[in-house]
């Protein structure tokens, strides 16, 4: 009679776990978390329905291992280089290149995803991230300026408008521009925001 060691236990129960992982990732990014059921999970994964439930008990840890896998496969922008760059409308460019090529490369995963935002309540803790990561590239462009009043509020409002995923998309996909039209648009948007009050727009 043969035994499994504890330690080649524990490797396939970890090599299980993963399967899960990566089965829910996909359906995650393809039919969006809505319709994901754990009966698809299982039968993608190749394991029993009971065994999703034993490495993950409720929907929340399950979609957290998910954001977690995806994350490492796909790492946002480092934007702790902005806040080095002297020149303010330089640094806003690098903002946008990055954050644009990353949505270029990451938008068919994440649109299924969002559009089911509010539906699933698992995807409050990824959408809080994703509110903090934004603020986060929000302060990188903007820290240091010492920006005040409604001016400060501008140029804030205007850099999350243009750093974010739907204006992408609206603006490449819907709009048909290219990366640097794109980028060139929201740079001269964001410059006009951070221009004095009583400043003439033209």
């Amino acid at each position: 009679m043969t035994t499994t060691s504890p330690g080649a236990r524990e490797r396939n129960r970890l090599r299980t776990r993963q399967r899960i992982v990566e089965a829910a990732a996909e359906l995650h990014t393809t039919v969006g978390p809505a319709r994901t059921t754990i009966m698809g999970i299982a039968e993608r994964a190749g394991v029993q329905r009971h065994t999703v439930y034993a490495h993950f008990p409720d929907e929340t840890a399950l979609f957290r291992a998910c954001t977690t896998h995806w994350f490492a496969l796909n790492p946002p922008p480092d934007h702790e280089h902005w806040a080095a760059i002297e020149d303010v409308e330089d640094r806003v460019i690098a903002a946008l290149e990055d954050v644009y090529a990353y949505w270029e490369r990451t938008a068919d995963d994440l649109i299924p995803v969002m559009a089911d935002a509010g539906r699933v309540e698992a995807m409050d803790e990824a959408l809080d991230f994703w509110a903090e990561r934004i603020g986060a590239w929000v302060d990188a462009v903007a820290g240091g300026l010492r920006l005040r009043g409604r001016r400060r509020t501008r140029s804030r409002a205007a850099l999350r408008h243009a750093l974010a995923l739907e204006t992408w998309r609206s603006l490449t996909v819907a709009g048909e521009l290219t990366r640097p039209e794109a980028v060139r648009l929201m740079a001269a948007f964001v410059r006009l925001a951070m221009e004095p009050d009583g400043r003439r727009a033209v």
